[in-house]
């Protein structure tokens, strides 16, 4: 790999840009490739996207040549709007699964450094969190905490962006609420339907642990095979585990 390439990646990496090493098997020749920077019907550029996608590089061939795609993605993160009792297990589960988390709550008794140690916090409303930590498509976005004034904002931020899983806890009745509330709000069914409520995969989850889990599992599901394949039933969840996601105590 020719330096000024090796210093171009670093430097896509260090601004969270996903991107490409096209290199040439037979001749050597190397360029890179920014996968979602502008529209192209490109074979190679659509090979590309595939590759960073699934984030796995691979070799395209067309035309006699075969160009091996090297993928350099930028770290995953999760953003974490709600510092209750499922955060408390997801965090973890996160970080071991190679999530960057950030968990957002501007209520200080619950985002705090006893409740969450060695995790990033930030105390700003979500839609202020948002904007500044600028989530993109290695984002995943999760709302926990079953309270309008805190998840709508969060919602709200989180479906401009690219984000490539965007999840709510509530039970179905709630998120028929919440849809409503996007809807006068001006996002459109192809804009509410990018949300995942209720949260993740229906595998009967009834703890915070549990629903921990199925979080975990539908955002990996989303991730790995893409959205619209990701579409299953998700967990209603039982007033019980609700009331104890939004307990304050640790």
């Amino acid at each position: 790999m020719k330096s000024d390439t090796l210093g171009q990646i670093q430097s896509d990496r260090d601004g969270k840009k996903p991107v490409v090493r096209a290199l040439d098997l037979a001749t050597g020749d190397e360029h890179l490739i920014h996968p979602f920077q502008g529209n192209s019907n490109d074979p190679l550029i659509e090979a590309a996207q595939t590759a960073a996608l699934a984030d796995k590089s691979q070799v395209f061939e067309a035309d006699g040549k075969r160009i091996f795609l090297q993928v350099f993605n930028p770290p995953l993160r999760m953003i974490v709007v709600g510092a209750v009792h499922i955060s408390q297990a997801l965090v973890p589960m996160a970080q071991i699964a190679g999530y960057d988390v950030t968990v957002v709550d501007p209520r200080r008794a619950f985002g705090s450094d006893l409740r969450f140690p060695g995790v990033t916090l930030s105390n700003d409303w979500p839609d202020t969190a948002l904007e500044t930590l600028t989530p993109d498509r290695r984002t995943a976005i999760v709302t926990l905490t079953h309270d309008p004034k805190i998840d709508d904002p969060a919602l709200n931020a989180a479906l401009k962006s690219t984000a490539f899983y965007i999840g709510s806890l509530g039970s179905r009745k709630t998120h028929a609420a919440r849809l409503a509330r996007l809807s006068a709000a001006g996002f459109d069914e192809a804009a509410q339907a990018r949300i995942d409520g209720p949260i993740g995969l229906a595998i009967g989850a009834k703890s915070p642990a549990e629903i921990a889990v199925s979080i975990l599992a539908k955002i990996t599901q989303t991730l790995r095979q893409g959205a619209t394949e990701a579409k299953t039933a998700s967990v209603t969840r039982p007033d019980k585990a609700e009331a104890s996601a939004m307990s304050p105590t640790a």
